[in-house]
């Protein structure tokens, strides 16, 4: 693996860590998509620190669990707007 992707993987996953954000904020942030932040975290980072990574694993299990919850609350958030 490149010196540039363990970087990133690497940096990614103390931004996860630190901030609890989902998938998708985080490849806003670093500006890559989400299919690399989640490759980057699911098969990448177990192999560089496999502590690091059962930390932003869980991170985004809770992020995975909540999401229908997120996704009901905008719908919401929309409908009343339009209402409104």
């Amino acid at each position: 693996m490149k010196d540039y992707i363990e970087d990133r993987v690497l940096e990614v996953a103390k931004y996860i860590i630190e901030s609890k954000s989902t998938i998708r904020r985080t490849a806003k942030v670093f500006g890559v998509s989400k299919s690399t932040i989640h490759k980057d975290m699911t098969e990448r980072l177990p192999t560089l620190n496999p502590k690091i990574a059962s930390q932003a694993k869980t991170i985004l299990d809770l992020n995975k669990a909540e999401r229908h919850i997120r996704g009901g609350r905008a719908t919401r958030l929309k409908y009343k707007a339009i209402e409104g």
